[in-house]
């Protein structure tokens, strides 16, 4: 068994471009990669930034942060709407990384399922999940027990769930600055940071004689797979069609299709298009991109 820590927050976009490369690894590998997820805490008040002259902090991070995004798609073909910084902008990411560790609580899959779905609110339909309410009603579609959720939400059980996170996170930060691990990415850094520096997404591999390997920022799916093996885990890759692929994970992106069904390039959007026409999956427009669903 290798165990996957991965360290990522649910509004930070490099780790939404990753989420192919994660649902691959999890296919090729199965119940020999064991996965637990570290919230990282991207921000805890987006408008800690000082203004410079002439402009708002708020009117700085809003900049900032759609320029990221656009980057992100640009360079990744994910689907992304940066338009929730205008209409809807997150005011901290805190909530909704302890909203991951109360559905972990009650999810046999880590939480896993809940946190691509606040990735899919946030990053593709603008919504405001930096409160309460809002974070319950994503629990509600993940049919968790929306009560039991309410309240490990407010206990300080997930408060300090939380904190444990930030500090495990700050420390990767430090060691992966010491032995200086360099960054994918053509245009700047292929992460956002968390405490300590740390980049998110990263995931730390750990083979059972205790040896770690760390994956850190976006990298293509070979590196996170050599990382694996190297563990001591071997892949049993198969071949996947887009309706089972739909019928696993539920709404896909064109991009998960390309790599776990293997229709590179054009071939992957076609055969989207084609089920489309025959009502076997339904696209769900984001504004740089699709999302497919079984129809």
């Amino acid at each position: 068994m290798v165990t996957a820590t991965y360290y990522t927050d649910p509004a930070c976009p490099w780790s939404w471009a990753a989420e192919p490369a994660i649902r691959k690894l999890m296919l090729d590998f199965g119940e020999s990669l064991e996965w637990s997820y570290v919230m990282g805490g991207l921000a805890r008040d987006w408008g800690e930034v000082v203004a410079a002259p002439g402009g708002t902090a708020g009117e700085l991070v809003t900049g900032r942060l759609i320029r990221r995004w656009l980057q992100v798609a640009d360079q990744t073909g994910t689907p992304l709407d940066p338009l929730l910084w205008v209409e809807a902008p997150i005011e901290t990411t805190y909530p909704a990384c302890m909203a991951v560790k109360a559905a972990a609580e009650q999810s046999p899959d880590s939480g896993y399922r809940y946190l691509r779905t606040l990735r899919e609110a946030i990053m593709c339909h603008r919504r405001k999940l930096d409160h309460m309410e809002a974070l319950v009603e994503e629990a509600r579609r993940v049919r968790l027990d929306v009560e039991r959720f309410r309240i490990g939400l407010r206990s300080h059980a997930i408060t300090e769930a939380f904190g444990t996170d930030l500090e495990s996170t700050k420390r990767l930060g430090e060691a992966l600055a010491e032995v200086s691990v360099p960054i994918a990415g053509s245009a700047g850094e292929a992460c956002s940071r968390g405490p300590g520096g740390a980049p998110l997404p990263s995931i730390a591999f750990g083979s059972e004689d205790g040896g770690e390997r760390v994956v850190g920022g976006l990298r293509p799916y070979e590196s996170y797979r050599d990382a694996v093996v190297e563990c001591g885990a071997k892949p049993e890759p198969r071949t996947v069609s887009v309706e089972e692929l739909v019928a696993h994970f539920g709404r896909v992106t064109t991009k998960e299709v390309e790599l776990i069904c293997g229709l590179a390039g054009p071939r992957a959007s076609a055969e989207l298009f084609r089920l489309a026409e025959q009502w076997r999956v339904r696209p769900v427009w984001c504004l740089t991109g699709y999302l497919w669903e079984a129809a």
